[in-house]
Order: structure tokens, then C-alpha cells, then sequence
């Protein structure tokens, strides 16, 4: 999901204004995803403490191994998205071939009260989800049930008409691909986090919005990013199988993966229900943070509302490049990209749900990212069975009132997976 301005943005001047909307739209993507980048991990090697939940330190989980020695590059660099790029806390999720892992926290979980950060704690995925939707999508597939060169027509009929939009022309491919040219019904969604922040959507009522503009380009010509893909995504799955999308993705995905903190929120559910660090926001870029942990992510709906940790983000892309997820044939179309031309990091490429980077020690990654007010994230999986999860608890124009400083601290979350995978 993407990042909103409040309405007092508009008191800058008008050019300062036009770069700060966009970057925001640009961080629109790379909180979509977009994959880590640059030859340099952010955060110096630095001392790490292994100490259970302990705010900048390398905690060890249950199960999990810490670094023997005492520098260690993944706790530095949590602790630097704290002190230098101002988000209130940061967690991690580090894999490493043999399937071990280590946890990381760094800041505050709570500004009010000074609580620390829970070790492997509960955040808002965002559009991590969209790899999950997707999976799905290609379970059905592979079920025979719906076809990806098919038009959405097919499924939806009559359903997706708008100015330059016709569902017999896009085709399942095309949403999962984002590849279809459907409008970002986000851009509609308003400008204050605060005001929508207990406004539950129905799917049908943001695809309304997204539909009430002209499409971006014809189907096929290029690759953009859009939410809207996701959400008839969703509406897909519930018309072939004939039940709620939140139980599909339970029941296919989360369950037999045993992701056990992850799920997926009921109607009108506001709050996260486990252990968490507090999501926070600001009414205008770089502002004062308030908290927005309470938030109805129906907003997000099957482009971005699970909660999860960085754990289960670890396992989810494990198993789903493992083939845990999908038969062989659904993996290869999911992992068959097309250049993400025009995302803000180069190189970048897009299959079915999944970002592919290469990153600095030249292994590939595949994963995906999510915003949503109050949680930045990233994760990924290399098919050698490395991953790394990364959550930061604002999102990067919450923290920076510049379109530098907002890019910079955006950059950093996904440095530091790339240090984490690297290291």
C-alpha cells in the first residue's frame, strides 16, 4: 500500500510540494516491493549483544542462533535505522542456509510508555501480502480452475468497464503481473491517514474507485504498479472457489505453512491481536509521530492486509521457492519476470507476486515489501534457502520531511535485508 499525505502538505511551497508527492508516489512502489538495491548495506559492522528482546541487539529466538562473536552488521544496521533515520523501532528475521535464525529488534515498541520492542513481533505486512494472493491465484491454477491467460472477463463478468478498461482484454496474467494498466484506486483513497484510519472498504468499493478513472495504458504494453490488481486478485478467488478470500488464504497458505503468528484480520478488526511494537504516523511528512497501531486494514484488503513477523515472512518465502507452496509448473510462471521499467531501483524485475534483485554479493533474491500507514517491510528468500525480514514501525515519509531524507530511509530497509542475506 501506499504512503498519504495529510492536507497540510499543501502548505509547503508549490514546487517543494510537487517533489514531496513525487517521492510519496515513488515510495508508493517501493513500499509495494520493490527489492533491495546498491552495492553498499546500510549500518557498519558494530557491536551486537545477543540479548532476548533487548532494543539493538541480535535477540535469539526460541530455536534460533545468535552471531558468536560480538560484531555483527545486522544489529548495527537496526540500530542506525533507529538513531540516524528516525523510525521508532526496527525488527529482523535472518535465515541462514542451514535454517536457523536469528531475531534482531532495535528502538522502542511504545513511545508513550518506553516498552521494548517484542522480539519477533506481530506488524501490519502490507503488500508482502501480494505474493501470498498470489500463490493462491496459482493453487487454482494449478487446480485447473482458472486459467492465466484467460481474460478476468471470464471470471468477473461485467464487472471491470471503465474509461479505456475492458476485462476481456486483461488478463489474469496481466493483474498478477501488473502488467494490465488498471488505475491505483489508492490515489482516491484521501489524504489523511488519520481520517480513514476506522473507514472500512468493501472490495467492490475501492475497485469503484479505481474504475472511476481512465486506465493507465492498454493491457500488456508496459509493467506499473497497482493495488487494483490485487484486489480483483481477491475477487477472483472468492468467485471460483465460493468463499471469503480470508479463508482461502488461511486454509491454503498460512495453515499449512504453520505460520503461526500470521493471519488474516476479520471484518472491522482494528487491532493486532499478538505481541507487537506500535505503528506510528505523522499528519504531514516528517511531522510529529502519533500512533496508528488501531487502523481497519480493509483498505489493503488482498493487496496488503495480513499481519504477520518477520519469522513467518522467512518461512512463507522459503517454502514458496522451496516448493512447499506451489507444483512446479505454477512456480516457474510465478518466477517468470518481466522488467519492472520505471520502479525507482533499477534492475528490477516482476513476475507473479515477486520481486527478483540481485544483490550485492550477486545472489538473487525474490520477495516483496509492504507499507501501510505505521510498518515498512521488507522480506525475501534466495533458492539456497537464505532469507531475511525487515520491519521498521513508520513509514519512511512519516520520519523524513524531505523527498531526500524519505528515499534515504527507504533505501535503508531494504540495504539491510541486502546485509543480512549477504553477510
Amino acid at each position: 500500500m501506499s504512503v498519504r499525505l495529510h492536507n497540510s502538505a499543501q502548505d509547503k511551497p508549490r514546487k517543494q510540494r510537487g517533489q514531496v508527492l513525487s517521492v510519496v508516489a515513488a515510495l508508493a512502489v517501493l513500499g509495494g516491493g520493490l527489492a533491495v538495491a546498491g552495492p553498499l548495506a546500510h549500518g557498519a559492522p558494530g557491536h551486537g549483544a545477543p540479548g532476548h528482546g533487548a532494543p539493538g541487539h541480535g535477540a535469539p529466538g526460541h530455536g534460533a542462533a545468535g552471531h558468536a562473536g560480538d560484531r555483527d552488521a545486522v544489529g548495527e544496521g537496526a540500530r542506525t535505522l533507529v538513531s540516524e533515520d528516525g523510525f521508532p523501532a526496527a525488527l529482523a528475521a535472518v535465515q541462514g542456509r542451514d535454517g536457523r535464525v536469528r531475531d534482531y529488534t532495535a528502538g522502542t515498541g511504545d513511545l508513550a510508555t518506553g516498552a521494548a520492542v517484542p522480539v519477533n513481533g506481530q506488524v501490519r505486512a502490507g503488500s508482502n501480502t501480494k505474493s501470498f494472493t498470489a500463490a493462491v491465484v496459482l493453487q487454482l491454477v494449478g487446480e485447473g480452475k482458472v486459467k492465466l491467460d484467460e481474460p478476468i472477463e471470464t471470471y468477473l463478468p461485467g464487472l471491470v468497464r471503465g474509461d479505456g478498461i475492458d476485462g476481456h482484454r486483461i488478463t489474469v496474467r496481466n493483474l498478477l503481473q501488473h502488467t494490465s494498466g488498471l488505475p491505483d484506486y489508492v490515489q482516491a483513497l484521501g489524504l489523511d491517514p488519520f481520517a480513514i484510519r476506522d473507514t472500512y472498504y468493501n472490495p467492490r468499493d475501492m475497485l469503484d474507485l479505481a474504475l472511476s478513472q481512465k486506465a493507465a495504458f492498454a493491457p500488456g504494453a508496459k509493467w506499473q504498479y497497482s493495488n487494483t490488481n490485487y484486489v480483483l486478485a481477491g475477487l477472483l478467488v472468492e468467485k471460483v472457489t465460493g468463499r471469503p478470500f480470508g479463508e482461502e488464504i488461511t486454509r491454503r497458505i498460512i495453515q499449512p505453512l504453520g505460520l503461526k503468528d500470521t493471519y488474516w484480520p476479520g471484518a472491522g478488526e482494528r487491532g493486532i491481536r499478538g505481541a507487537h511494537p506500535k505503528g506510528y504516523a505523522s499528519a504531514a511528512p516528517g511531522g510529529p509521530l502519533e500512533d496508528i497501531t488501531r487502523l481497519d486494514p480493509s483498505q489493503a484488503w488482498a493487496a496488503g492486509q495480513l499481519v504477520t513477523t518477520p519469522r513467518d515472512l522467512d518461512r512463507f518465502f522459503s517454502a514458496l521457492l522451496g516448493g512447499e507452496v506451489l507444483d512446479a509448473a505454477e512456480l516457474t510462471e510465478m518466477t517468470t519476470t518481466v522488467p519492472a521499467e520505471g520502479a525507482p531501483t533499477p534492475d528490477s524485475d516482476y513476475g507473479l507476486g515477486l520481486f527478483r534483485n540481485t544483490l550485492s554479493c550477486g545472489v538473487e533474491l525474490w520477495g516483496h515489501g509492504g507499507s501501510i500507514h505505521g510498518y515498512n517491510t521488507y522480506s525475501g528468500a534466495t533458492k539456497d534457502g537464505r532469507a531475511a525480514a525487515v520491519a521498521v514501525t513508520a513509514l519512511p515519509s512519516a520520519v523524513a520531511a524531505e523527498p531526500a531524507g524519505m528515499m534515504a530511509a527507504n533505501q535503508h530497509v531494504f540495504d539491510l535485508v541486502d546485509t543480512a542475506v549477504c553477510e
